[in-house]
């Protein structure tokens, strides 16, 4: 059995991060989507918060499921016995980024292979920090976001200063 696990800020989840979730499917036998919980950050949405949007918009599918974390996601992957690392690639620039983590995590968890999906071609540009921009500036973003999670960012971001 190929456990995978899709870490990720999803601050918030975005049809993007839905579109990437769709494409692993076939190609595990169960997929853990993992909010990573990073204390230096400062994130619009708590970990609870951002665990409980995902399980609201993602597909209901028993190989799926939904948790926090914290701390490096190779020591997750040995605790809970996953073996593969999901990783979105959307520019050149993410996977140079995206590269240079694959290959510390194969350095520090050989066993663990990092596999990366491209989004589809709509969703390639599509990042949580642009869509929050266009929302604080009253733009649209109903193409980007699943309907209950733009509510809650217009919310959100409605009540900061």
């Amino acid at each position: 059995m190929v456990k995978a696990i899709y870490p990720g800020s999803f601050d918030p989840v975005t049809r993007g991060h839905l579109d990437l979730i769709q494409r692993a499917l076939p190609l595990f036998d169960h997929l853990t989507v993992a909010v990573a919980i990073n204390r230096q950050k400062s994130a619009t949405f708590s970990p609870e918060d951002r665990v409980e949007m995902l399980r609201a918009v993602m597909p209901k599918d028993s190989r799926l499921s939904v948790t926090a974390f914290g701390g490096l996601v190779v020591d997750f992957c040995r605790d809970q016995g996953i073996g593969a690392i999901l990783r979105g690639v959307r520019t050149v620039s993410d996977f140079e980024y995206e590269y240079q983590m694959a290959l510390t995590n194969r350095h520090m968890r050989p066993e663990i292979e990092t596999v990366f999906v491209m989004p589809s071609a709509e969703y390639s540009y599509v990042s949580s920090s642009l869509i929050k921009d266009i929302v604080r500036n009253g733009g649209d973003v109903e193409h980007f976001l699943p309907p209950t999670v733009e509510s809650r960012l217009r919310e959100r971001l409605r009540n900061q200063p």
